[in-house]
């Protein structure tokens, strides 16, 4: 993984957390968002640990332009939700820390993006659903209307549980069905609904009050 942050302490840190546990490798750091796009697109991590405000680029401008390149973001930012954590949500981030993370949490959202899955830190969620209700417009309310009419009644049960913050396994385990066909139905949810990542779902899945 790459780990982006301009405070060097800070960075030192992180990389001294994550590279405590053997399953985590971190093979660059950044000091700014531009180092952050150039190592990722040169080593093709699985994971950015991305922070947001940063010199030269910022962390927002940053996960965009990684967006579709297959390497997954999770932002660290000191703020619960301010206009850089909502862009983030916008530009496809696969997750939101708090940089108060405990170092365990830390390590276990690290495990989970890299499995393809998205993490919230719980003080963040409920503003970023704010945030995310009233910023998309009313024509878009009708498209996902239109999209929810078109999931099969199996992807609807598996966006509920996205929404509930499960994971693939757990889903898996309550639905009674494979991880790989977890996984397909998941995809599939966010070609329907046009979400550029499963973060987008599940604050969606809450916003609608899916059940």
């Amino acid at each position: 993984m790459v780990v982006a942050e301009d405070q060097w302490a800070v960075r030192s840190g992180l990389v001294m957390i994550l590279e405590s546990v053997a399953d985590i490798e971190v093979v660059a750091e950044a000091a700014d968002g531009q180092e952050a796009v150039e190592h990722a697109l040169r080593l093709r991590p699985d994971v950015v640990l991305m922070d947001v405000r940063m010199p030269r680029k910022d962390g927002i401008t940053a996960t965009r332009e990684l967006a579709g390149t297959g390497v997954d973001v999770l932002v660290l930012t000191t703020f619960d939700v301010d206009e850089y954590v909502f862009g983030a949500l916008r530009a496809g981030a696969a997750g939101f820390l708090l940089k108060d993370v405990e170092a365990d949490g830390l390590i276990a959202a690290v495990r989970t993006v890299a499995r393809g899955e998205g993490v919230i830190a719980p003080a963040v969620t409920r503003s970023l659903i704010g945030e995310f209700a009233a910023t998309r417009p009313s024509a878009r309310s009708v498209a996902e209307d239109d999209a929810f009419a078109v999931l099969t009644s199996r992807e609807r049960e598996v966006l509920v549980c996205v929404g509930q913050g499960l994971s693939n396994s757990q889903i898996a385990r309550r639905l009674l069905i494979t991880e790989t066909t977890t996984k397909t139905h998941v995809s599939r949810i966010l070609a329907k609904l046009d979400l550029r990542s499963r973060v987008q779902a599940a604050i969606l899945a809450q916003e609608r009050g899916l059940r």
